[in-house]
């Protein structure tokens, strides 16, 4: 076959896999806990067992499988420079709709494609109204995560992945694109700004990650900063990232300098898997959000199931430290490939956090997401030409609050808006 040939995939998990998680599940070891620990010190031991017995003996994976395969999936083989060609699995729905604009939908840690599996029904089929606009959906699963292939070399990082969806989007006849995401998506969008400003024209974000504006990076917007008080939202904003810089890091410390040996438990233990990504669910997520069981399941056997392992997706995070030590340590990325690409600076936190002149920015402010800063911060990104403060949700919006991401990429992409135009002209 072709090298670039797109063929139809469905989820078939083997029976002896299905088999072999009950068994390991019936087989969990679980630790003592301390008397009124609650979450304090992590997933509960009551809430574990609580879920490794419906895991093991009442969640139909067969159910679930069918739903996810009633979404039209496909693989592809391609190539990072550098890397072995890896397979890409991604959920490709189009839209009837004329005009539908192609979105380039982005999970992170500990998300997958699943997670924006809610956003593809309203997303395609447009506005009831018949005023907004309609999409053209690609959730793709990143190498590492999901039904794509994993990577066996270092050094893959949010560069690589960048490409890696940018040849994807291009390969399916998208020339120009949106993208939304947070967590990694919110990386991968800006380092696909970055690289490839021809192609990927605007962005909805809805990870809070600029910087505080100063006098000689953007002088005007650090004057409207000094003389702005914060609001009471932004004060609370403030107060959780504190929180979870003082509770909730740890997981990203480890994750960024020993993913191997944590990958022993995920990929041995599903109970160990459930603990260590149900806590995340649970303290990223709104108060007002109840995960229902059979959604967590689902979510962890994505991973369980994965192509590359359930301890694959940890890697990013040391990847992705190591390519900011070695940029800064002088290194230069490689040169970019193709009209418009930009490889002038090094792929760090800061350059994606640097001002980007050729993409249109959407901002997307969740009262309990895990990094949340003063609503100024993130016009540092560029133009931005949308904005919202929701009131409700966190970590992941495209689950919890699926109206409200479709709400906003509706009004960004509305007819004649700036967003909109950047994706129907030639040349940003």
């Amino acid at each position: 076959m072709s090298s670039d040939e797109i063929k139809p995939f469905k989820i078939s998990i083997p029976e002896s896999q299905l088999s072999d998680l009950k068994d390991c599940l019936s087989r969990t070891r679980y630790p003592d806990e301390l008397e009124g620990a609650g979450w304090e010190y992590g997933t509960p031991l009551t809430e574990v067992q609580r879920l490794v017995k419906y895991w093991g003996e009442s969640f139909d994976w067969r159910r679930a499988e069918a739903q996810l395969n009633a979404f039209p999936q496909f693989t592809t083989d391609i190539q990072a420079e550098g890397f072995e060609t890896l397979n890409v699995h991604f959920i490709h729905q189009k839209s009837s709709v004329k005009d539908a604009i192609p979105l380039l939908f982005i999970h992170g840690w500990p998300g997958s494609f699943y997670e924006g599996t809610k956003l593809v029904e309203p997303l395609t089929q447009g506005d009831p109204s018949g005023e907004g606009p309609a999409f053209h959906v690609v959730i793709p699963s990143l190498p590492n995560f999901g039904f794509s292939q994993g990577t066996q070399k270092r050094g893959f990082s949010i560069e690589h992945h960048a490409e890696i969806l940018n040849k994807l989007m291009l390969r399916l006849g998208y020339d120009r694109y949106a993208t939304q995401g947070g967590d990694w998506g919110w990386f991968i969008s800006r380092a696909l700004s970055l690289r490839y400003p021809a192609h990927a024209r605007a962005q909805h974000l809805n990870l809070d990650h600029g910087d505080k504006p100063t006098w000689t990076s953007h002088p005007l917007l650090a004057l409207q900063h000094a003389v702005t008080p914060y609001t009471a939202r932004e004060k609370r904003g403030l107060a959780r990232n504190a929180w979870f810089a003082r509770e909730g890091g740890g997981y990203g410390a480890v994750q960024a300098t020993r993913p191997q040996t944590l990958g022993y438990l995920l990929a041995d233990s599903p109970a160990g898997l459930l603990a260590w990504v149900y806590e995340k669910l649970r303290d990223w997520t709104d108060d007002g959000h109840a995960w229902a069981d059979d959604e967590v399941c689902t979510w962890l056997a994505v991973y369980w199931f994965s192509a590359a392992g359930p301890a694959a997706s940890a890697r990013l995070y040391r990847e992705w430290v190591s390519a900011n030590a070695n940029a800064n340590a002088g290194q230069r990325t490689r040169e970019g490939e193709g009209k418009g690409e930009s490889a002038a600076l090094p792929l760090t936190s800061a350059a994606l956090k640097a001002w980007q002149p050729r993409v249109k920015v959407g901002l997307a402010h969740f009262p309990m997401d895990v990094l949340i800063t003063p609503r100024l911060w993130g016009h540092t990104l560029g133009k931005v030409v949308f904005e919202r403060s929701h009131e409700r949700g966190g970590h992941f919006p495209a689950w919890e609050r699926p109206d409200a991401i479709v709400a906003d990429l509706r009004e960004m992409f509305a007819k004649g808006a700036e967003a909109r135009v950047a994706i129907e002209r030639e040349s940003a």
